[in-house]
């Protein structure tokens, strides 16, 4: 009993920092924007912190990925969460002071920003040594990450709109700040120390990013992969931030429906993570991926573009949670067999990069759409570039092996004792 409790207990820390670190994540972007209206009033100024905050996020976390490699994923993580603690910290800290100028504010958000960007890359980094200590499949590890972020962010709404209301948006704030602490505590207690070593070269870092680029771009099945989740990224963001939306407000209903849309698509998204995460590693992961993309993407579009009920939309978004609940288990470890354990922290950052290009430009297509063809042809032509999207898995990567096989382990070694290349070669 004590030797699984052991082995155990850096998935269960894991999956913990997981859900506190999203929780927090999801209170700070509804209180920090909410903290700026009110205490400016001013609509622009918060479209710029909320701008201030995606930039460098986006931007760090992928050129940030050597780092990870060089450092070692626990520490990244750890150091991102302790500092994120102090800056967040400072917003209500100099607010209580009268010393927190708008300027001030921006460049805090904006570090911010840059810690959660390797902090979240290096806690995605950390998945195959935690697989290997809890000595679970890498399946059961992407699935129940997957259903504690779809679980976390099922809740997190509902928590910051509770706390903001209870204790006020700067207490909050403080809220927010502790948060990024719990979670580096229970990294680096629990995590395994000894499996963060890598190998180290002489390359400057500017040559290990372009070598991790040049690994990511030379893939024939995981580039492919990246520019299509960033084209329905794209569009997903555009559905949540604009046509969803507007479709709500056009037929006469509210935010309520909104939310019980959004509700009927996390409770499925969240159980059917959960299956995932137990019959991952023995599904056809082709089939499966293909098929939950076609099941939660293109459907919706058309049955807005059609002027479905609410209660017909809702069906369709807890359908496509089933699928949803897929996506993110395989695609893990997928990308965790094909990378080389030493390049993992450096290509999987610049892949999530590569994926969250779209995300900033999906409001403003749609609104560009909609004012330029009218609602309808707009969801219609979305819905038509993700099926396009969402078909590519039957053509991408026909003779790539999506199953790789997995790095062999020597209980006694470490990474940098192992054989690298076999993971890509598989």
């Amino acid at each position: 009993m004590g030797a699984e409790k052991r082995y155990r207990a850096p998935l269960v820390a894991f999956l913990v920092a997981n859900v506190v670190s999203i929780c927090g994540t999801r209170v700070s972007a509804i209180a920090i924007p909410w903290f700026v209206l009110v205490t400016t009033g001013s609509p622009v100024k918060t479209g710029i912190v909320a701008l201030a905050e995606m930039g460098p996020l986006v931007l760090v976390k992928a050129v940030g990925g050597p780092l990870i490699d060089r450092v070692g994923a626990r520490r990244v993580s750890v150091i991102a969460d302790a500092s994120s603690t102090g800056v967040v910290g400072l917003v209500p800290l100099l607010h209580m002071m009268g010393a927190l100028s708008f300027p001030v504010l921006l460049i805090l958000v904006a570090i911010a920003g840059a810690l959660r960007g390797p902090g979240d890359a290096a806690k995605a980094t950390l998945i195959p040594d935690i697989a290997r200590a809890a000595q679970v499949p890498l399946e059961r590890v992407t699935g129940l990450e997957s259903t504690t972020e779809r679980l976390a962010s099922f809740f997190a709404y509902a928590l910051a709109g509770g706390l903001i209301t209870l204790v006020g948006t700067v207490n909050a704030l403080w809220i927010d700040a502790a948060s990024f602490g719990v979670c580096a505590v229970l990294i680096y207690r629990w995590i395994p120390k000894h499996h963060e070593k890598t190998v180290m070269t002489e390359d400057g870092y500017g040559r290990r990013l372009l070598e991790g680029w040049r690994f990511l771009r030379k893939d024939k099945l995981m580039m492919p992969l990246v520019l299509m989740i960033a084209v329905t990224n794209l569009l997903d963001a555009a559905v949540g931030a604009v046509l969803l939306p507007v479709w709500i407000k056009e037929h006469g209903f509210g935010p309520g429906h909104t939310s019980l849309i959004l509700t009927s698509f996390g409770v499925t998204a969240t159980l059917f993570a959960l299956l995932a995460s137990a019959v991952g590693e023995r599904i056809p992961r082709k089939l499966v991926f293909t098929l939950a993309f076609l099941i939660c993407g293109a459907p919706r579009f058309v049955v807005m573009a059609y002027d479905a009920p609410v209660w017909a939309l809702m069906a369709v978004y807890a359908v496509g949670g089933v699928g949803a609940g897929f996506i993110n288990p395989v695609l893990g470890a997928l990308f965790i067999e094909r990378i080389p354990r030493q390049m993992l922290g450096r290509v999987n950052s610049l892949a999530e990069a590569v994926c969250w290009t779209g995300v900033p430009l999906g409001g403003i297509i749609a609104g560009a759409a909609i004012a330029g063809i009218g609602l309808a042809p707009a969801l219609l032509a979305a819905g038509a570039v993700y099926l396009v999207a969402t078909m590519s898995p039957v053509l991408i990567g026909r003779h790539e092996n999506w199953k790789a096989t997995p790095e062999p382990t020597d209980p006694g070694g470490t990474e940098a004792d192992q054989d690298p290349v076999a993971v890509a070669a598989s």
